[in-house]
């Protein structure tokens, strides 16, 4: 009885210690390399009702505009230059909302969207839970803010098929991201995280107020410099 349990013991850290080193492996690279797909790409390939066309160019950390990057951190993560990961503050609204409301708003970071978008499937389980914390702390140690927020804005959905701010810009105001006048980009970063309900290039007046609360919050934030801590790798 006592090998059985030893043998099952050494099994189970086996298996521990092969995923570690493989969900490393899947993550660790892209510090460095930018990702020819994602989860969020193949699961929109295999579910679309006829011909799917992606379309997505990938833009450097130097070629996206800063006033686009503030904007989209103004919309989806104000707190991202701080928080390791997880913003508590956030977690602890929602919860307090859910008590009011009897809804959960959502509290997800940047970096927690881009693990879900990068590695994990769709839907909602407490496996995916707790395989997008891992994954989280994982891009997080290995990755640094910098390039956590350029990896998001090369991945991001912005409409069927349309993938990264590149693409976004192209599809709906024939202009490349270097061109995006602010509230253009304000537009753009409010149609997250739902961007198939929305079209920016013709806003309805809710989206415009959206775009418009965007430019008050990178004003209150006190513009591009709130994404100095980000610089260097940091």
């Amino acid at each position: 009885m006592r090998r059985l349990s030893a043998f099952i013991i050494r099994v189970v850290l086996l298996a521990m210690l092969l995923f570690v080193l493989f969900s490393v492996l899947l993550v660790l690279p892209f510090r460095w390399l930018n990702p020819p797909i994602t989860m969020v790409m193949a699961d929109r390939w295999l579910h679309a009702e006829g011909d799917f066309e992606l379309h997505k160019h990938w833009l450097r950390w130097e070629d996206i505009p800063a006033h686009v990057a503030l904007a989209v951190v103004a919309s989806e993560d104000q707190r991202f230059p701080l928080h390791s990961g997880f913003d508590l503050t956030a977690i602890q609204q929602a919860l307090k909302e859910r008590e009011r409301r009897g809804g959960l708003r959502g509290a997800s970071t940047i970096s927690q969207q881009v693990a879900k978008n990068m590695y994990l499937w769709t839907g909602r389980s407490w496996l995916r839970k707790g395989l997008e914390v891992w994954f989280t702390l994982l891009i997080e140690l290995s990755w640094g803010k910098q390039r956590i927020l350029e990896v998001y804005l090369n991945i991001a959905e912005w409409g069927e098929g349309v993938f990264g701010i590149e693409a976004a810009s192209q599809h709906y105001f024939s202009r490349s991201a270097a061109g995006l006048t602010p509230m253009q980009a304000a537009l753009l970063a409010s149609t997250l995280p739902s961007p198939l309900n929305y079209n920016p290039a013709a806003p309805a007046e809710h989206l415009r107020k959206r775009a418009e609360w965007n430019l008050q919050q990178q004003r209150r934030l006190g513009g591009a410099s709130w994404l100095a801590p980000m610089e260097n790798g940091s």
